[in-house]
């Protein structure tokens, strides 16, 4: 996997793509449309962040590059790569349970508080992916 040198894109799939690890000044871009919806993505080798219509989508600390990213009504999914362990906090519904899962392996499940975010911890490395599914219960 390589880093995302536009900062965000559509795929060939319809998915997003979005983040960049390897810089080292905070770069931004705001007012990405897709599927109707604004995106706003800001990143560098310290943080990834990512907002739809103004609201919190994602976050990780350090930065990630996040390809595949797929949200619907029930589900987020993406792939992370990084440097590092990584934290990663998704921004889904408020007081409803999640499965997560993480490259194949369902890691367990949550209960969102009014905050509606959920934490995840990823083993990255440099070359090295999660594939993460976050699945409404």
């Amino acid at each position: 996997m390589s880093v995302i040198t536009e900062l965000i894109r559509v795929e060939a799939n319809g998915a997003i793509s979005f983040g960049n690890y390897e810089l080292d000044q905070k770069s931004k871009i705001s007012d990405f449309e897709y599927n109707g919806d604004l995106y706003k993505v800001k990143t560098f080798k310290e943080i990834t962040k990512l907002e739809r219509n103004g609201m919190f989508a994602y976050e990780s600390v350090p930065g990630t590059t996040v390809t595949n990213y797929k949200r619907t009504e029930d589900t987020v999914s993406f792939e992370a790569e990084g440097i590092a362990d990584t934290q990663v906090i998704i921004g889904v519904e408020d007081d409803t349970e999640y499965s997560i899962i993480i490259n194949g392996v369902k890691i367990d499940e949550f209960e969102t508080n009014l905050s509606g975010k959920l934490v995840i911890s990823l083993d990255l490395s440099e070359g090295k992916k999660a594939t993460v599914t976050v699945e409404k219960l």
